[in-house]
């Protein structure tokens, strides 16, 4: 299966605040915050959404193709991508502006805020899809990743004039939208990509119930912390999967790119929901087990360890065979 990600290409600056968050608010001026938080760390780290997919469905060998925008510092970026496995070819680069940065804070509770700057992103627009498939020949599957939203409405649109199967990921970009563009986004989508909190305001936004969404996307896939994800499909039970867990969590970024990553690597494999979520959880794992989103090390081992100890041996083996050729 060939997979085409589009969406955000940034650089992460990440930061450690050794406090909790919640001790510094105050119930009664949440509507005039103005806080500072003095961090302990600063990090910068390759990110970005659709970037950070693309290099797990790269380390695990799909070969996939990156679309987004980036500024002309992206030269280092472009190396790091190509040494793990990712198309970029076309990744469109500005002439007036920066790659996108995150800047983000992480407290003792792994609580996150978080600003981000688009920067060369809002020229993601500019790229067309029908070029992306006829150049690599041929699309299976289209990731709408966090993007410039109107890079995300064109990208939506031309799938559904082409014929290509999308994943919705909107994630971030959820409180940006009305509820004419949430819909726009999710319906007709083969797969839903959520985290709760996105689960709760996407219903909020699009006006539809939860069995509404179900009617109009093939799976949805929410992702719930140190719980695991559910998948779910209208007219089955929804499916459980519990998290591998971790006993040194040092970092949330990416996190969920990671889970999407997995997933979409078992689906492009022939893989079950139920397996592909399971590598999914284990990928997401590994990479919460380090900082920064795209620097983890991946390995046969590390991922069959966690994968035997919470789903049980069959689904280790399995796994393990897929996972022969992985990009370390």
């Amino acid at each position: 299966m060939r997979i085409a990600v589009t969406g955000s290409i940034a650089t992460d600056h990440l930061m450690v605040f050794p406090g909790r968050f919640a001790d510094q608010l105050i119930a009664e001026q949440l509507d005039r915050v103005s806080l500072s938080f003095l961090a302990d760390s600063l990090e910068i780290h390759p990110g970005g959404s659709a970037a950070n997919i693309a290099v797990g469905l790269g380390r695990l060998g799909l070969g996939p193709v990156l679309a987004g925008a980036v500024g002309a510092d992206f030269a280092d970026y472009r190396a790091w991508l190509h040494d793990n496995g990712v198309d970029t070819e076309l990744v469109r680069i500005s002439d007036s502006l920066h790659t996108a940065r995150f800047v983000c804070t992480t407290d003792a509770d792994q609580n996150q805020i978080a600003a981000f700057y688009s920067g060369a992103m809002a020229e993601a627009r500019e790229i067309t899809l029908a070029s992306t498939a006829r150049r690599v020949g041929g699309i299976d599957l289209v990731v709408i990743a966090p993007n410039d939203p109107e890079a995300m409405r064109r990208h939506t649109d031309e799938c559904r004039r082409l014929g290509l199967g999308f994943a919705a990921a909107p994630s971030q970009q959820l409180a940006r939208l009305d509820g004419k563009d949430t819909r726009r986004l999710v319906d007709g989508a083969r797969f839903l990509f959520t985290n709760e909190y996105e689960a709760a305001l996407l219903l909020k936004r699009s006006g539809w119930s939860y069995g509404d969404v179900l009617a109009r996307v093939g799976t949805w896939i929410t992702t719930r912390g140190a719980n695991g994800a559910t998948i779910a499909r209208t007219g089955r039970p929804a499916l459980r999967i519990p998290a591998v867990p971790t006993s040194e969590p040092a970092d949330p970024t990416g996190v969920g790119d990671a889970f999407r990553a997995g997933f979409l690597a078992g689906v492009g494999w022939g893989w079950p929901d139920e397996r592909a979520a399971q590598l999914g959880c284990a990928m997401a794992t590994t990479v919460l087990e380090s900082v920064g989103p795209q620097e983890y090390t991946l390995s046969v081992a590390g991922l069959r360890h966690g994968i035997r100890k919470t789903y049980g041996p069959t689904a280790a083996t399995e796994i393990e065979q897929r996972l022969a050729g992985v990009h370390a």
